[in-house]
């Protein structure tokens, strides 16, 4: 704590499980959270992670959703509070740097990649489908660049070969959690440490789009599998069009047997339906959706030889 023993106070920027549990964090090592600022709920987006808003009701903190982070009304209420620490916790938007020096004892965002790979957007999507075997949560100083500034505190996590995207977010939540926990009491303090954030060792990547989820089945089975695992249900989910339709795989695995023998695309076998890649390698897709619907064996079957 300060030299007048009262609390440090802080102005929050946070969405998603991971704001969440970040706030927390700052409410159990005895931050005084003045300000939540969101976001509004997007009707086209399957929420599936938790509520900031709801968070902040049960807590009794003031909580605003402005549409633009750079609007002069949110400075000035931030001015006002002239909060120790400004925190941004999977807040959407690039915070101005005139709001951020508003902050007394500085500005910090986790970021959800080991930085400075997987600076941007989406970095667990992202990490995933380029088949990465660790990921983590980074607590860094906010700069004029996304995710360049110094990083204050890391936390890894493991990426399984059959993580899929949405459990490796569960784990780097908890990795987030660790991460602020770890490093409150030197912020408080002011004695923390920091580490490089080299940009020109790591790698930016932008937002992903449900387009992006089309396979090529030209690609190899690891590469396909890890599209798959990438944009998983509850993201849109990789998807091809055969026979007249659009099939989302749900669930997938490798397949350990032969498929070279069969061309490219969506087969059944055995009554087991495969992805058969460039390669000769396939993955056995164990829950495919037609019209948001699992299609059976069977029935993929008679749609794949009639359209033949």
């Amino acid at each position: 704590m300060n030299a007048s023993h009262s609390p440090a106070s802080a102005v929050v920027f946070a969405y998603h499980s991971v704001g969440v549990r970040c706030i927390k964090t700052l409410l159990a090592r005895g931050i005084q959270i003045k300000l939540v600022v969101s976001h509004q709920d997007n009707p086209a987006e399957t929420i599936w992670f938790e509520s900031v808003a709801d968070l902040c009701r049960e807590q009794g903190i003031p909580c605003i959703t402005p549409d633009d982070p750079k609007a002069p009304e949110l400075k000035a209420q931030v001015a006002e509070i002239a909060p120790d620490f400004i925190f941004s916790f999977y807040y959407r938007h690039m915070l101005p740097l005139d709001v951020l020096a508003l902050a007394k004892r500085g500005a910090y965002n986790l970021h959800g990649s080991l930085l400075p790979k997987y600076r941007g957007r989406v970095p667990v999507n992202w990490a995933v489908l380029h088949g990465e075997t660790e990921t983590g949560a980074t607590l860094h100083e906010m700069a004029l660049k996304p995710d360049a500034g110094a990083i204050i505190a890391q936390t890894a996590v493991p990426i399984l070969p059959d993580d899929t995207a949405y459990e490796v977010f569960g784990k780097l939540t908890v990795a987030a959690e660790q991460c602020l926990w770890s490093a409150l009491p030197s912020l408080v303090a002011g004695d923390f440490k920091t580490l490089p954030n080299d940009l020109s060792a790591g790698s930016y990547f932008g937002g992903r789009k449900p387009e992006d989820g089309r396979i090529n089945w030209q690609q190899t089975a690891q590469q396909v599998y890890n599209l798959h695992r990438a944009v998983a249900p509850p993201y849109p989910g990789a998807f091809t069009e055969q026979a007249g339709q659009r099939f989302v795989i749900g669930k997938a695995r490798l397949f350990h047997g032969d498929a070279a023998n069969l061309p490219t695309g969506l087969h059944v076998v055995d009554n087991v339906v495969l992805g058969v890649c460039g390669d000769g390698r396939a993955l056995h897709i164990i829950e495919l959706l037609m019209n948001d619907k699992v299609i059976a064996a069977q029935e993929l079957a008679a749609h794949l030889s009639s359209a033949a």
